[in-house]
């Protein structure tokens, strides 16, 4: 880098903001240098200074303030010479606003001088025209130089009085500084050489500059050096960040694939062993239906004759009787002596056998496995600590990181990755390096090498509580033996412990059920009411209904109702954390309510420039009271604070083109969206991020349709039939 080329101009000094304090935004004031080069005004440092210490605003380095105070950090000359510049600009006379003559006063006596038409740039003096010419005549200012006030005001002349420019002793006022003090390192005028300094080598200042420039133009080489290599080394951060999120969103896409072609398979297996199910027991019961007829037929003929016999022995005659002995021995013999059959046919019965891995509950189908990225040939001839040459590097394999079950980064050890049978996984990995585009699927586990190489990040994800994990606990039909017709579960929310309040529009009622399944009854409400959405306040219960924000004690009874927007087909509500305020979306914006019917605030996420442009189906809050809603207008999930004001919102392809769904908020903040869809519930972290799916069609989700969160860590999901599923959220760390 040449630093003359990025040198700035005296212009660019001068109109930037480079004369303005940081603290004040002010033009500085006896400006002072503080150790890391940055400039204030003398009072603003002085406000900041806190037990002796300053903290640079701009840097936030720690300075320690000398003994005097901060009068005694270095007074900045270079800015106090260009200031001078600058002042020198401004009117001279402050009532008429127009420059004055700066002589008039001193040889006419008069109070004031003319108006001023030049200006002499080595007494930094303005001059009327009688002065001016007056000054190029006397034998002491006949050398100095005298210009035209308008140009000098236009900026024409700075360079040049700029080089004329003298640095005033603040010890000695109207004294130029011309000595250097070499023991001391300080500046030092005539009168200042000639007092406690006279004993002192001091160089006059062009020497000094002379003798001193070159090694601090060295210094700023090395320092140019330095910021070649930050930027080299900015510029490759921001290309592996790219490169990092251009082969997870690869890896990603190999996971949507893997799984859904496990999915396919595994719903193939499962219609042939069912067809094979069905085969069996239609063989068995043709087998068994051919049996019963032949053992039915030769029950019917050996009844048929016992009961003659029977008639005969008790009803005949004795010559009746001896007439046909000899008829009914023959018969009941050949019958006695038939080929009866040997009992009941033992069937095959059926047993599952599952694969040995798919029994082991930490099985995983899918694993990242991490690589280090290898270094590219024209970083192998840089070497350094714990690093070896690129060739070399290569040779000796992968070193890859994976994600075990026990949470956290772990390094794969090459017995690892050489007796894994490559049947029992399919790990999907991440490689990176020279060839950063290649996507590999790989059988197994990498192998661990012996180099040394430089520090390299691994997410912890598990441990650091970002993939949590649903653990599957009951599963319950909503449909009551009292209910007409098959429930359409509209909402939920938490309703006392372990319990939950479902909204079963079609048969319009509010139901109570424990969370394994328990029916504890009934919330009343109003006759004609078709309950939408639902929210459990401190004793009491919040649902919209009909256009219609209810608020209802316990046992039914309505305490206070609001009407909402005809223009939208259903409102969610919501209960927040403090427990005696209800909010609910109305036609774009949400308004809040207090538990006694007034209104305590209303907003409209984004503020009024998104009027018109939100459609909250679905609305949630958070632990810190926050708002979460699912926006069918803008096709994206929104997060806000309590004023409104949208902190984050998400549109990422992590929704499948789908509208989104319900939302549920757990203890630390996470949010489960449902898709519904795609018969999906994605994770979100509190900062709107997409960890990934939390709930699939693999945990028999089916049509998902509302969501609720119970105890942070239970998510309630209910289904399209009815059917509620409850699941724990389990951290690794839990």
């Amino acid at each position: 880098m040449n630093s003359k080329d990025s040198s700035p101009t005296l212009l660019e000094a001068l109109s930037s903001d480079f004369l303005a304090c940081k603290i004040c935004l002010e033009q500085l004031h006896t400006p002072k240098t503080l150790p890391c080069l940055h400039t204030y005004c003398q009072d603003c440092l002085a406000q900041l200074d806190i037990g002796g210490q300053v903290r640079c605003p701009e840097c936030r380095e720690i300075v320690p303030v000398p003994a005097e105070g901060v009068a005694a950090f270095k007074t900045n000359f270079f800015v106090n010479g260009l200031l001078d510049l600058v002042k020198a600009r401004a009117p001279g006379d402050v009532h008429s606003g127009k420059p004055t003559c700066a002589l008039c006063p001193l040889v006419g006596g008069k109070s004031s001088g003319g108006p001023a038409t030049a200006r002499c740039l080595d007494c930094a003096d303005d001059l009327c025209q009688a002065c001016a010419d007056g000054h190029r005549c006397s034998r002491q200012t006949h050398k100095h130089r005298v210009v035209d006030l308008v140009g000098y005001r236009a900026g024409w002349y700075d360079e040049e009085a700029r080089e004329r420019q003298a640095s005033q002793c603040p010890q000695h006022p109207g004294e130029a500084l011309c000595f250097l003090c070499q023991p001391c390192s300080q500046l030092l005028c005539k009168d200042c050489r000639l007092g406690p300094h006279i004993d002192h080598p001091c160089l006059p200042l062009a020497e000094a500059v002379r003798s001193r420039k070159p090694g601090l133009e060295e210094l700023l080489a090395g320092v140019d050096s330095n910021l070649v290599e930050l930027e080299a080394t900015r510029v490759a951060e921001k290309e592996a960040l790219a490169l990092l999120r251009e082969q997870a969103a690869s890896v990603g896409t190999q996971v949507e694939e893997a799984a859904e072609r496990i999915l396919k398979s595994l719903l193939a297996q499962k219609q042939e062993v069912l067809g094979q199910l069905r085969a069996l027991v239609e063989a068995a019961e043709e087998a068994t239906r051919e049996r019963l007829t032949k053992i039915e037929r030769q029950e019917q003929v050996a009844k048929a004759a016992a009961a003659f016999a029977r008639r005969v022995l008790s009803l005949g005659l004795e010559a009746e009787i001896l007439s046909l002995e000899g008829a009914i021995t023959q018969r009941l013999r050949q019958l006695q002596d038939a080929p009866w059959t040997s009992g009941p046919t033992r069937c095959v019965l059926p047993q599952l056998e599952l694969h040995p891995g798919l029994e082991d509950k930490n099985c995983h189908l899918l694993r990242l496995i991490f690589e280090e990225p290898k270094q590219s040939p024209k970083d192998s001839g840089k070497g350094g600590a714990g690093t070896q040459g690129g060739d070399e590097a290569q040779g000796q394999g992968d070193d890859r990181t994976k994600i075990g079950k026990q949470g956290g980064a772990q390094p794969l050890t090459p017995k690892e990755g050489k007796d894994q049978n490559p049947q029992e996984d399919d790990g999907v990995f991440i490689e990176r390096g020279n060839r950063p585009n290649k996507k590999k699927k790989c059988k197994g586990r990498g192998k661990s090498v012996s180099r040394e190489p430089s520090p390299i990040l691994r997410p912890n994800l598990e441990g650091s509580g970002l993939l949590p994990r649903p653990v599957f606990s009951w599963s319950f039909p909503t449909r009551m033996p009292g209910d007409k017709r098959s429930p359409r579960i509209t909402g939920l929310c938490p309703y006392g412990p372990q319990e939950i309040l479902v909204a079963d529009e079609q048969n319009r009622v509010l139901k109570r059920f424990s969370l394994n399944g328990d029916y504890k009854g009934t919330v009343q409400v109003p006759e004609g009411c078709s309950p939408c959405s639902v929210a459990a306040l401190q004793n009491a219960v919040a649902f919209s209904a009909n256009a219609k924000l209810y608020l209802v004690s316990p046992d039914g009874e309505i305490q206070w109702r609001r009407s909402l927007s005809l223009t939208q087909s259903s409102h969610a509500v919501a209960a927040m954390p403090c427990g005696d305020r209800v909010a609910v979306s109305v036609a774009g914006h949400v308004e809040v309510y207090k538990k006694d019917g007034s209104l305590a605030t209303r907003f409209i996420p984004g503020g009024k420039a998104s009027r018109g442009q939100r459609a909250l189906v679905f609305l949630t809050t958070s632990p810190q009271g926050n708002f979460v809603g699912s926006d069918w207008q803008q096709n994206s999930v929104v997060f806000c604070d309590g004023l409104g004001q949208v902190i984050w919102e998400y549109k990422g392809p992590g929704l499948h083109g789908c509208q989104p769904g319900s939302v549920s908020v757990d203890k630390k903040g996470y949010i489960f969206l449902t898709l519904r869809e795609v018969n999906k519930v994605v994770i979100l972290d509190p900062k709107g991020s997409l960890l990934g799916d939390f709930l699939t069609a693999y945990h028999g989700l089916e049509k998902p349709r509302v969501t609720t969160m119970v105890d942070g860590k239970y998510l309630v999901v209910s289904l399209s039939n009815g059917t509620i599923h409850v699941f724990r959220v389990r951290f690794p760390d839990s």
